[in-house]
């Protein structure tokens, strides 16, 4: 048992440094190749870092790089996340901030495309990929992801709707520096961004199963000791076709407990009726899957 410990640790902490190197990658090409070649804005910190360096260079004496001022504006969103999540997160956390910065400065500008539709897609995904990956690694990207997560814990918003609304600061930005023309792509990649973000980011989504079953105690007892979940029994439930007395089971999940539950409800009923539907929004006593 303790040998599968360390193995679990060593996994876990390789994955992590792993998403890490992947993201800050990501985020460099984006930016480099892409977005300001493009002339746009990209979404959270790295937006904000990419307008005060459009405006030093025009009205400063001297020039704040983007790399530098993205891991000046994560510290004070760093802090939060040392308090309203945890140790662990945060330290990953400014690990990857501070390897995103380092790829942002080593990586050159490349003009692979200056269509701004080209620069706003591919740069909207390979970004969203990079944070999509790292979240589900359970290591931030910094800024908006750590105010992301808050406000999903307190609201249960999900993540890429909570980037799209903080960015419609950034659209505004680059319409007034760019022409508003350049910001409707910088809006492009933005909603793109967030949209490949939940797409691979799927903790916060919930959903509802519904279990027509005979044999209930096995799967309520692989439920409970597998994923810690609560269920509604319903009993005495009979099938219109058969007349057989059934029992209905009720819980509501994460996705990433899709497949350990159809396994449980398999093995112990292969003749079982399950439903999955999604669900907007829980209310009341809901476990999430912890951050720290």
């Amino acid at each position: 048992m303790d040998q599968l410990d360390r193995f679990n640790r060593r996994y876990n902490l390789l994955a992590k440094i792993s998403a890490a190197f992947f993201y800050s990658l990501a985020v460099a090409v984006a930016l480099n190749f892409f977005w300001g070649p493009g002339h746009m804005y990209s979404s959270g910190v790295t937006g904000f870092a990419q307008l005060i360096n459009t405006l030093s260079s025009r009205y400063l004496p001297f020039t704040l790089t983007t790399s530098v001022m993205y891991l000046v504006l994560n510290i004070p969103l760093i802090i939060l996340g040392w308090f309203k999540i945890g140790h662990k997160f945060t330290f990953f956390t400014v690990f990857t901030v501070i390897l995103g910065s380092i790829m942002m400065h080593l990586l050159r500008p490349v003009h692979v495309s200056t269509d701004p539709l080209i620069c706003a897609i591919f740069g909207g995904v390979i970004n969203g990929m990079g944070t999509g990956f790292a979240l589900k690694n359970g290591i931030s990207t910094g800024g908006i992801d750590i105010i992301g997560i808050v406000i999903r814990r307190k609201t249960g918003t999900s993540y890429g709707k909570v980037n799209i609304l903080i960015n419609l600061v950034i659209i505004a930005a680059a319409g007034f520096v760019f022409g508003w023309s350049r910001a409707l792509y910088s809006a492009l990649t933005i909603f793109i961004n967030g949209r490949v973000i939940d797409a691979i980011y799927t903790q916060h989504q919930k959903l509802q199963v519904i279990i027509v079953t005979d044999q209930a105690e096995a799967i309520i007892d692989g439920i409970q000791d597998r994923m810690h979940r609560g269920i509604t029994i319903l009993h005495d439930a009979e099938g219109a076709y058969s007349h057989i007395e059934k029992t209905v089971l009720l819980t509501v999940i994460d996705r990433y407990d899709m497949y350990d539950i159809r396994q449980i409800v398999k093995k112990a009923d292969p003749y079982a009726f399950m439903s999955v539907g999604e669900v907007e929004r829980v209310y009341g006593r809901f476990k999430e899957q912890e951050i720290v």
